[in-house]
């Protein structure tokens, strides 16, 4: 058992102890940690060994299909780019998704280059065109309870959600 949530950075420090601890929870890292605001915030990031594990399997793969043209390598990369970000996408974890996309950018180029000793690849314009920026795809929990749960107050802190008579949502 550890101690973890909204009042357990506060109850440690008043014994002396020093920051909640961490703990691992499906692929992700949960960190007790304060908003800007200095509210409690559940920080949520990507296991380092699972982001390791994905970028080794990806390297031998870049590996194994180093001889297909730029285009096919780019369509493959940008759909396991985009599945990484399908699930890790969430809210606080920008800083892992950054590092993925510059990680896999690194692996791509080290393969491409490997192709000849006469590489000339325009380099930029392959990675910005195949590999897709990361950005969280996930909502707060605050937001997709707002959005789930129609007879929510209008307008309570949430802009996006509306009712309508009858309790359709616009």
């Amino acid at each position: 058992m550890i101690e973890f949530g909204r009042f357990a950075a506060h109850n440690r420090a008043r014994r002396g102890l020093g920051k909640p601890e961490t703990f691992n929870f499906l692929g992700f890292t949960l960190i007790c940690g304060s908003s800007r605001r200095g509210k409690f915030l559940l920080k949520r990031k990507t296991r380092r060994e699972r982001m390791r594990a994905k970028l080794r399997e990806t390297k031998v793969e870049l590996n194994r299909r180093r001889h297909l043209s730029i285009p096919e390598q780019g369509q493959w990369l940008r759909e396991v780019v985009m599945g990484f970000f399908a699930y890790h996408a969430v809210p606080t974890n920008m800083q892992a998704l950054m590092a993925f996309r510059d990680h896999v950018r690194c692996l791509w180029l080290r393969a491409l280059r490997r192709r000849s000793q006469r590489d000339r690849t325009s380099w930029e314009r392959c990675a910005n065109e195949w590999l897709p920026k990361p950005k969280i795809l996930h909502p707060w929990p605050s937001d997709r309870f707002a959005v789930k749960h129609p007879r929510w107050e209008p307008y309570a802190g949430k802009l996006h959600v509306r009712i309508c008579a009858g309790g359709a949502q616009q």
